[in-house]
């Protein structure tokens, strides 16, 4: 807009005769009032609860090897058998779709049990049963969920790191940072986060597993870290986050209420 009055302006002072100073003058005054218009418009619609996540000069990408292609296949087939809704995607692309229609079609409490019921598909139940009897909440056990989910989840989240926290006075190498979510960048969805990842899979981990974990997403950069053996707060600051809005898929695609 102000390089558009500018322009205008400098066409105006070309055009008229040099004397024609009422007119400049009005000109100026149209100008300077068309700035404090726009600066004040500018103050309304940024408001702090529609800002969209800082976007980056390009989008991640992705090199799925054979592994990563098998992983998403599988559980994106086992998303959409748990909703009963199929669709002909392949790849991430047809994991984001399934989640997509699970966000689009169900309550929020019908979302977390149909994640959790396609977790509980993708796992035989003997394996769960033989992990939680034999792993009961350690160290041990925690560091070995933090590496074992740096080493086999990369497809899901992207790539991510172990790291320290203080366990009862102890260091502990029980933490999974995620430097940008994979799944949170595909959709820029606060609700789909929250209800398709981190409400079910805390549940999954805490029942099926027997330990705890929270997960703290970083809205603002997209980051995340998964602390295990810490029960999530009742008050938790990532069930208050509003929708991104402007890029939520969710909202863009089925004008759908995604948050909590």
């Amino acid at each position: 807009m102000e390089v558009a009055a500018a322009t205008c302006t400098l066409l105006a002072a070309v055009a008229l005769p040099v004397s024609s100073s009422a007119a400049a003058a009005r000109s100026a005054t149209k100008q300077s009032y068309s700035r404090r218009k726009t600066t004040a418009v500018r103050a309304v619609m940024a408001r702090p609860h529609q800002v969209p996540p800082p976007a980056t000069a390009t989008a991640t990408t992705y090199r799925d090897n054979w592994f990563d292609k098998l992983a998403i296949g599988y559980l994106s087939r086992n998303l959409q058998e748990a909703s009963g809704m199929k669709n002909r995607k392949d790849g991430y692309e047809g994991l984001i779709e399934a989640a997509l229609a699970i966000s689009a079609l169900f309550r929020v409490d019908q979302q977390w049990d149909t994640v959790a019921s396609a977790l509980q598909r993708a796992f035989p139940s003997y394996i769960l049963t033989m992990i939680k009897v034999m792993m009961p909440p350690s160290r041990f056990s925690r560091e070995y969920f933090a590496a074992f989910t740096t080493v086999f989840f990369p497809w899901l989240v992207g790539p991510c790191e172990v790291r320290e926290s203080q366990v009862d006075g102890r260091e502990e190498r029980n933490v999974v940072y995620i430097p940008k979510c994979r799944f949170l960048e595909s959709t820029n969805c606060v609700g789909m986060c929250t209800n398709l990842c981190k409400i079910p899979c805390q549940r999954f981990i805490q029942d099926s597993l027997g330990t705890a974990v929270y997960m703290s997403p970083n809205f603002e950069d997209m980051s995340c870290e998964m602390i295990f053996g810490q029960q999530p707060p009742e008050d938790d600051p990532a069930l208050k986050q509003p929708c991104f809005r402007t890029k939520c898929i969710a909202k863009q695609n089925h004008q759908v209420n995604c948050s909590i």
